[in-house]
C-alpha cells in the first residue's frame, strides 16, 4: 500500500457517502441541506497544502456541493454524472495524471468502475457490501464522520508529508 501512497497527486471524492453520510434534507421550500465534517474539510485542506490535486466527482447536482467546493478552493466538480468515467478521463486529459496518481474514494456501485481504475481505492466504512471487494483500503470511519480526513491523514503520512505539513500546529 505505501508504494501506491506514495504515487498520489490527485484525490478524487464522491459526495453523498463519502463527504457526508448520505442523507438529504429538504425543507419546506425545498432547500437542499447536506451535512460536512469539518474535520473532512481540514484534512482536504492539508493535502491540497502538501501538493495533492482534490477534485469531485459526484452522481447528484447540489448548489450545496458546489458552494462546499468553492469553499475548500476545489475546482476540479463534475455533477450529475451517472457515469463516473467520463468525468474520470476528462479529469485525467485535463491534469495529465495517469490512473496510479489518483486515489479515489466511494461508496456505492456507482463508484465502482472508477474504484477499479485508481491507484488507491478507499471506501467509508458504510459503503454498500458491493464496494469492498474494489477498493485497497476501507476506513473506520463511516461516510460523513471522518472518512475523508482518514485518507487524508493516510496519504500525508504515506508520502512523510505529515510533518510539514502539521508543524505549524505542534510548535
Amino acid at each position: 500500500m505505501e508504494g501506491r501512497l506514495r504515487k498520489i497527486r490527485l484525490l478524487l471524492l464522491d459526495v453523498d457517502g463519502v463527504m457526508t453520510d448520505g442523507r438529504i434534507i429538504f425543507d419546506s421550500n425545498g432547500i437542499e441541506s447536506k451535512f460536512f465534517n469539518v474535520k473532512d474539510g481540514h484534512g482536504i485542506k492539508m493535502v491540497q497544502r502538501a501538493g495533492i490535486e482534490v477534485g469531485i466527482i459526484s452522481g447528484r447536482g447540489s448548489v450545496v456541493v458546489s458552494n462546499r467546493a468553492a469553499e475548500l478552493g476545489i475546482s476540479l466538480v463534475y455533477q450529475k454524472s451517472l457515469d463516473k468515467l467520463t468525468p474520470y478521463r476528462e479529469i485525467l486529459e485535463k491534469t495529465g495524471f495517469t490512473d496510479d496518481q489518483v486515489a479515489f474514494i466511494g461508496d456505492d456501485v456507482i463508484d465502482i468502475p472508477v474504484l477499479r481504475r485508481v491507484g488507491f481505492a478507499a471506501a467509508p466504512a458504510d459503503a454498500v457490501d458491493d464496494v469492498f471487494p474494489h477498493v485497497h483500503f476501507t476506513t473506520r470511519n463511516r461516510g460523513g464522520w471522518g472518512a475523508v480526513r482518514e485518507i487524508c491523514d493516510l496519504l500525508l503520512r504515506g508520502q512523510e508529508k505529515w510533518d510539514e505539513i502539521t508543524a505549524r500546529y505542534f510548535s
